[in-house]
């Protein structure tokens, strides 16, 4: 079937099919063949023919608007849980016990750790003592916007003085070298626990406990991907915090 469409937007800026083929870098014939019998050329050289044509290009390909194939699965997911409550904690240990050169946690106060594993500090000593650079931010206990997640999660109180109790764990490591401590006061999208090239990120549902959403653990293939942007969202965060020093 001829598309019209296209016949007319050639006719309407005096373009044949040399010259549109020319400008389209393609054969004539390719144009001739768009014209008379309906065929859709690449995204790529529709987009070109499009522009200067003066046209929009799903005007005159319909076809085009069909969405391309999504990927299914990033490279990076090594995992995904339903909510942090269903890993065990020792995989948060494993994960850090790996580290050799950094160590980044994210959170208003996940005392869940040093909860479920009293000897927390001496692994993050022991990395420490290794070369790895470890950097923990939790939330300030004073922020409004630690006020307002423990109002989403219908949690009052609970939160701020979880963020104090989560402070008294980690104070025993400032002072130690290598190890830094700091509040931060941002709004918490993602508790990240990072461990060089890994990571696990705990989405943050609105309204939700951080026990019950969702997880995924990352693993760093290439730059730029998804584990880059929690990377580089850790230290835009880290950019804002308050050191934590010795009393």
């Amino acid at each position: 079937m001829p598309n019209e469409k296209l016949r007319a937007a050639m006719a309407a800026g005096c373009w044949t099919y040399a010259s549109l083929a020319e400008k389209a870098e393609v054969d004539p014939k390719s144009v001739e063949r768009w014209v008379n019998r309906g065929r859709t050329p690449r995204r790529a050289t529709a987009m070109r023919a499009a522009e200067f044509l003066g046209e929009d290009v799903h005007a005159i390909w319909p076809s085009l608007r069909q969405p391309r194939p999504a990927r299914a699965v990033s490279p990076e997911l090594v995992a995904l849980y339903e909510q942090r409550a269903d890993i065990p904690v020792s995989a948060f240990v494993d994960l850090l016990s790996e580290a050799r050169e950094q160590i980044d946690v994210l959170v208003y106060a996940a005392v869940f750790l040093h909860e479920a594993y009293p000897r927390l500090n001496d692994l993050l000593q022991e990395r420490a003592a290794e070369g790895c650079a470890v950097r923990i931010a939790i939330g300030d206990p004073d922020s409004e916007n630690v006020r307002l997640r423990g109002e989403e999660e219908k949690f009052g109180h609970g939160i701020e003085s979880r963020c104090r109790l989560a402070l008294m764990h980690y104070r025993s490591l400032i002072g130690t070298q290598g190890i830094e401590v700091r509040t931060h006061a941002t709004t918490l999208y993602n508790s990240i626990y990072r461990a060089d090239d890994q990571a696990m990120v705990n989405a943050h549902v609105w309204g939700v406990n951080a026990f019950a959403a969702p997880v995924w653990h990352l693993r760093r293939s290439g730059v730029g991907g998804m584990f880059d942007t929690y990377a580089a969202s850790f230290d835009a965060v880290w950019a804002t915090a308050t050191l934590v020093g010795e009393d």
